[in-house]
């Protein structure tokens, strides 16, 4: 199995910029080998979205800013086939606000979406993460962003086991 990153972003609000938290999880050769969790402040002090993630301003106004931590992020990325994430294209367009938002410049990586892989490989309805976790026996503490890519990367480990062509499920 090709090394690889699984990602997961927490907003405060409804823009994408508004990262808030970031896990990253890097597997090389089938097993977890790096895990990355931080807080981000966000761009604005109004945090919509505590009552899903419990995180609020208080928690984050001190946090470092998304390019002040994106240079540990971008070697976890760095040299990886892909990046998994669950709704991939929700994490690709935060990915992409933030390092917009700090001019930075990115090349895209391919991302891969765990809840297609879900559906593709087992089937599996509903898909939201909480859901696949507990078919496939994944511990999960959801909305934490390091359990949430860790959550991921197993998924894509565990379909990978179950025989699948990883690459087929592949998006730009």
């Amino acid at each position: 199995m090709a090394r690889f990153a699984a990602l997961d972003f927490e907003t405060a609000d409804y823009r994408p910029d508004s990262a808030c938290a970031v896990g990253v999880v890097v597997v090389e050769n089938g097993r977890v080998a790096t895990r990355f969790y931080s807080l981000i402040r966000p761009p604005r002090p109004r945090v919509m979205f505590t009552h899903i993630h419990g995180l609020a301003w208080d928690d984050l106004r001190d946090a470092p800013s998304f390019p002040e931590i994106w240079p540990q992020i971008a070697p976890l990325l760095d040299g990886c086939a892909f990046v998994a994430a669950h709704n991939a294209s929700f994490e690709s367009r935060v990915l992409r606000a933030c390092t917009a938002a700090a001019a930075i410049a990115l090349e895209p990586p391919p991302f891969l979406c765990t809840v297609r892989l879900s559906r593709r490989v087992w089937g599996l309805y509903p898909t939201r993460l909480p859901d696949v976790c507990r078919a496939l026996r994944i511990p999960l503490v959801h909305h934490r962003a390091d359990s949430d890519a860790e959550a991921c990367a197993r998924i894509v480990i565990a379909a990978s086991v179950h025989g699948a062509a990883i690459e087929e499920h592949l998006a730009a």
